[in-house]
């Protein structure tokens, strides 16, 4: 078995992670790589947070500043918001119903994948990037990472698992925060029967923000994942049903 090694930071308000396989794991190299991803989180948790006073996020939000005083990477980040609100049709929209602008459903994965390009450059190791749930992998070894789907309703407990060598899986639902997501068509909470709804596919950010938008589809949320190719979804009903989009790896219930 190849070697493995750890490490894990709370950025963000989350746990962050990354584990390493292959045999230079415990090189400087690596660990440089890491340490680069956790920085770069936790600057763009200093941007974009909504809940720190200082932000750029708050700072719009009480008019202290505009946008032309902030830097440009707020403004792409605008503009990948976007682009997301028109690819799903507004069900994804970061502009809240009081006014404020909160890019918090894209920031994570997008934040998450750009930050693996740190890991890309160690190129003789599997990484394993997990954000809270939200994961990102790459194996240039071509050996698969398998990635557990949490049980909504026990946070304990795996309901099945996806095996990927690269890409991203991500899961948007109630189970880790109640009844937090915004309905843009409502401009209330979400008010489905399903529990969470992960998205599999080639790009964090597109993944996350799929998950967002299918979750609040309700049950028109397998629709929601055809705007791009190459994405697959798996949504749990709170009857602990699962019901899986036709190219989702085959369900293993239990699975570890």
């Amino acid at each position: 078995m190849a070697a493995r090694r750890s490490w894990v930071e709370q950025i963000m308000g989350l746990p962050v992670s990354v584990l390493a396989r292959g045999e230079r794991v415990d090189s400087a190299r690596a660990d440089a790589a890491v340490r680069a991803v956790f920085a770069e989180l936790v600057e763009v948790d200093r941007v974009f947070s909504p809940y720190k006073p200082d932000s750029a996020v708050s700072l719009l939000a009480c008019g202290q500043v505009g946008w032309d005083d902030l830097d440009p990477v707020v403004g792409e980040v605008a503009e990948r918001c976007d682009r997301a609100r028109e690819l799903t049709g507004g069900l994804f929209d970061a502009e809240m119903a009081d006014g404020r602008w909160d890019p918090s459903g894209l920031v994570k994965g997008w934040a998450v994948e750009r930050a693996g390009e740190r890991l890309r450059e160690v190129s003789d190791l599997d990484w394993c990037l997990n954000a809270g749930g939200d994961v990102l992998v790459l194996c240039p070894s071509g050996r698969p990472f398998t990635v557990g789907i949490q049980d909504p309703r026990d946070p304990g407990r795996v309901v099945t698992s996806v095996a990927r060598t690269d890409g991203a899986v991500a899961t948007s639902g109630t189970a880790a925060r109640g009844a937090h997501l915004y309905d843009p068509r409502t401009g209330g909470s979400v008010a489905t029967r399903w529990l969470s709804v992960s998205v599999s596919g080639p790009s964090l950010e597109y993944a996350d923000v799929l998950a967002t938008a299918a979750f609040v589809a309700g049950d028109e949320w397998p629709a929601v994942l055809a705007a791009l190719p190459g994405y697959e979804g798996l949504g749990i009903l709170a009857d602990g049903n699962l019901f899986a989009t036709p190219g989702w790896p085959a369900v293993r219930s239990g699975a570890q």
